[in-house]
């Protein structure tokens, strides 16, 4: 049964290195390779994974990193590099320790709330076909698939979120 209790989660900015971020990032790089090979990883592959894709420009004024802690223990964490007028999604992982309890759905609202106070208008992603999980959190929180914004040779999916403004305590486009 999927639990969903946003109270327990606090969501919040932090550096690549510092020591929870970077565990939870090395967590992500594991389970992305893993997957993408469907076999256990051999020594060296999320290293080198990590080393093709730099978690070193999600920090201000480039981007940002947000790690989430459930009850207190770093669960999840979530990135968002700036770009012109759009904010771009990446690294969105909750530990499987963790699943179920909204933790998802918590990063992806810090990271929305960050990508306004960037100016973004809109949040846009990419992901690979094996990643159901993402690509169904990512529908279920108002992300449409749309074409192709990149060439990255692991995306298969691309999906984009046009940001409501909150001003004044009401909604506005």
């Amino acid at each position: 049964m999927r639990t969903t209790d946003p109270m327990t989660w606090t969501v919040m900015p932090a550096r690549p290195a510092d020591p929870d971020a970077a565990e939870l990032l090395w967590r992500y790089f594991e389970e992305i390779v893993r997957r993408y090979h469907r076999r256990p990883v051999r020594p060296g592959e999320v290293e080198a994974a990590m080393v093709d894709s730099p978690s070193d420009d999600l920090v201000p004024p480039t981007g940002l990193l947000l790690v989430a802690y459930r009850a207190g223990r770093p669960a999840g964490c979530a990135g968002l590099r700036r770009r012109p007028g759009w904010a771009e999604l990446t690294r969105v992982f909750v530990h499987p320790a963790h699943r179920g309890h909204g933790g998802g759905a918590a990063l992806l609202a810090g990271a929305e709330r960050h990508a306004r106070t960037f100016g973004a208008d809109r949040i846009r992603l990419d992901t690979r076909a094996d990643l159901v999980e993402a690509r169904a959190l990512y529908a279920r929180h108002g992300y449409r698939e749309i074409p192709a914004y990149n060439d990255d040779v692991y995306a298969e999916h691309w999906f984009e979120k046009v940001l409501l403004r909150v001003d004044a305590g009401r909604a506005a486009r």
